[in-house]
């Protein structure tokens, strides 16, 4: 019988994303509109992600100077990485370590798909504390997500039965749009209280009933 994969999403589906960009955002402008600066920011990155290879880290560097040359802000030049250098702290969603460590126990392989780096991934999962049986990212393969290459590079270095696998994530625009463009089955991790009605294979709010799902959509005994 062929092993049961769930993927996942790493930022915003694990870790809080969105809490540590607006931590970050906060410090670094204090007297600013953080909430305003956030959503600012979400519309940026994938600009400069778009069709390009390079690091994460570069990214959100890129993407911090252009937030601030936009809304006039002064970003010091010593505080350019400020994301980078704040990642490893961002937090852990408080549910999460004991649902990877069922779906380990329940036999589950599990993979992220991600869009950052090697070393700023291997922060973020020493802080998870359960480990994964593989890892795609963005600076590794050259793309970023919405595009497919995270997926098919799964695919490819795994050997994985797509009828035995689903993904998991709580981006529409950077995960559950394409796994649907790609026919594959999606858990929409919704944290947000976001209404779509792009085709997926399940909706919760966190990963708090996370396994019992997986156990659903690809029981133990098929395949």
């Amino acid at each position: 019988m062929s092993d049961r994969w769930a993927t996942f999403d790493c930022y915003g589906t694990l870790i809080d994303w969105m809490g540590g960009i607006r931590s970050t955002l906060a410090g670094l402008w204090p007297a600013a509109n953080t909430d305003e600066l956030l959503a600012r920011y979400h519309a940026i990155e994938p600009v400069i992600q778009a069709g390009r290879g390079i690091p994460y880290r570069t990214v959100m560097a890129d993407a911090l100077a252009k937030l601030a040359a936009e809304e006039g802000l002064e970003l010091p030049a010593d505080r350019g990485a400020a994301l980078a250098d704040s990642l490893p702290s961002w937090p852990v969603f408080p549910e999460v370590p004991a649902a990877l460590g069922e779906l380990r126990e329940r036999g589950w392989r599990l993979a992220i798909l991600s869009n950052t780096d090697p070393d700023l991934l291997d922060a973020s999962l020493g802080a998870i504390g359960v480990p994964v049986d593989e890892r795609v990212v963005a600076s590794d393969i050259g793309s970023y997500k919405p595009a497919f290459g995270h997926w098919e590079a799964f695919f490819t270095r795994t050997g994985a039965e797509r009828q035995r696998h689903v993904h998991v994530a709580a981006s529409l625009f950077h995960d559950v749009h394409p796994c649907a463009a790609l026919g594959l089955p999606c858990v929409w991790i919704n944290r947000q209280a976001e209404t779509s009605d792009v085709p997926r294979a399940g909706e919760l709010p966190d990963l708090g009933a996370l396994p019992e799902t997986l156990e659903v959509l690809v029981p133990a005994g098929d395949g």
